[in-house]
């Protein structure tokens, strides 16, 4: 009885006390170390990329006769870029960091931070100042950004008629635009302060721009329907 008060009063734990902790600390190591010894999954790959390859190609064959399936066109890589030079030169910094913030977590990749390469005295721009954001997306992630561009950006946007088919350069590559980036659901709404258009840039291999047409087409983008010419003209 004596002892036992003698470690109260001190402070000190029992060695029973000691003990236990032991155990208990012995106990978190090996379910730490069960836990790092079972593998994660990987993560599916994209279904966009199973679509090219299954449905994409034969049709792209059939319909322009391509001999061998390396030659069929494929999106190479999708390009996200945001202006942002008035707001730089106006002399809101915030915005530039909200906006970079807001194109990361919709490309699911950091932003580059675009200077401009010369002085421009009639728009207040100087030569090295920051004046735009540019994400270039390959691969799986190019693919998951073009389903959910397809899936649920595009059918968000207000009076959608479709893109518009013309916007194909003669190599292929296709730009549009959106004048607004709530379009996308993973960007909190009631988080924007200022709304910001973007340009998107998809690049292909294609030859022209009728086979960049149909490559887009065979992923489900919506394109405009050309309208029809009034009799008599």
């Amino acid at each position: 009885m004596a002892d036992e008060k003698k470690e109260k009063k001190s402070g000190k734990p029992s060695a029973e006390e000691i003990a236990a902790k032991k155990a208990a600390k012995q106990k978190k190591v090996q379910v730490e170390e069960t836990a790092d010894e079972t593998p994660a999954a990987p993560a599916p790959p994209p279904r966009l990329i199973a679509h090219y390859r299954e449905k994409v190609v034969p049709q792209l064959q059939q319909r322009f006769g391509y001999k061998n399936i390396f030659a069929v066109p494929r999106l190479e890589k999708i390009v996200i870029s945001m202006g942002l030079g008035k707001a730089v030169t106006s002399g809101e910094k915030g915005k530039m960091e909200q906006a970079e913030k807001e194109l990361a977590v919709i490309a699911g990749q950091k932003p580059v931070r675009c200077k401009a390469k010369k002085s421009v005295a009639n728009f207040k721009v100087r030569e090295g100042q920051e004046t735009g954001l540019k994400v270039t997306l390959r691969g799986p992630r190019m693919y998951e950004f073009l389903d959910r561009l397809i899936t649920l950006a595009i059918p968000r946007v207000k009076d959608f008629r479709g893109e518009d088919p013309k916007g194909f350069d003669k190599d292929g590559n296709y730009n549009f635009g959106f004048t607004e980036q709530t379009v996308f659901p993973e960007v909190d709404a009631a988080a924007v302060t200022f709304q910001q258009g973007m340009n998107i840039t998809m690049v292909t291999s294609a030859n022209s721009a009728d086979e960049g047409r149909e490559l887009l087409k065979s992923f489900g983008f919506p394109f405009r329907e050309p309208e029809a010419k009034k009799e008599g003209k």
